[in-house]
């Protein structure tokens, strides 16, 4: 259910999706392999423009992709195309060219190799960053004991981390579209590692929120992760159609 908070708010999503994905060790990009015969890509772009609230979804994708002209995405009236750049960052930063900033000042960014999204999940960042005026992402607290490896070798333990204060980042992540183009436009410029867009956000002293998400909203990126993915998304379906009853 949307929030009164949101309201008719609408949302783009942009969607990163030139990379080639190399730790799958596939013959394609991991966002074209399949999952119960649909596309990574195809389920991803399809959670998100199922939900009431958003109504655009901008992919960024290699001008060398071969793939995506081959599938229904590509005549979708509510997806734009737009070439990628040579990092994330730089395509996100395309993306966000392609943004009419006065019918979307704030936008979303999300994962292409992240399927399981629930819309739930959609709801409880736009309400949190819209009541709050304050963008932020979807994260989880770290419950594992985390162990950073030795300088001298990555395979041997060098040291234990308190996990405390430790949160996985998730997307999407939700931002005021001028707010995160000016950071990632400064964090370039001044050569700064930007692995997100919070990173962006915090380097150029914005806040952000840490919005507190389902686990099963994973990121594929091993082989393995296709079967997880799988489970996580045929129990989510099995989940709604409790819920429908």
């Amino acid at each position: 259910m949307i929030k009164e908070s949101q309201g008719d708010n609408q949302f783009v999503v942009i969607v990163p999706a030139a990379g080639v994905g190399k730790r799958m060790l596939a013959s394609c990009p991991k966002q074209y392999l399949t999952i119960n015969k649909q596309s990574i890509l195809m389920l991803t772009t399809n959670r998100l423009l199922n939900h009431p609230n958003i109504n655009k979804v901008i992919l960024v994708l290699s001008d060398e992709d071969e793939y995506f002209e081959q599938t229904e995405l590509a005549q979708n009236t509510n997806i734009v195309r737009v070439s990628g750049g040579e990092e994330r960052v730089n395509s996100v930063l395309n993306g966000l060219y392609a943004i009419d900033v006065e019918k979307y000042p704030w936008v979303l960014v999300h994962d292409a190799a992240r399927p399981c999204i629930t819309h739930d999940d959609i709801d409880k960042i736009i309400e949190q960053c819209l009541s709050s005026n304050c963008g932020g992402l979807l994260a989880a607290e770290m419950v594992d004991t985390i162990k950073q490896n030795s300088e001298d070798n990555r395979n041997v333990v060098g040291c234990t981390i308190d996990r405390s204060n430790l949160w996985r980042a998730f997307t999407p992540q939700l931002y005021k579209t001028t707010e995160l183009t000016e950071a990632i436009v400064q964090g370039l410029a001044q050569n700064l590692t930007i692995t997100d867009e919070s990173s962006a956000m915090e380097l150029a002293g914005f806040p952000s929120l840490l919005v507190q998400g389902r686990r099963d909203n994973i990121k594929i990126t091993r082989p393995e992760d296709i079967t997880l993915a799988t489970f996580y998304l045929e129990q989510q379906i099995l989940a709604q159609q409790v819920l429908d009853q």
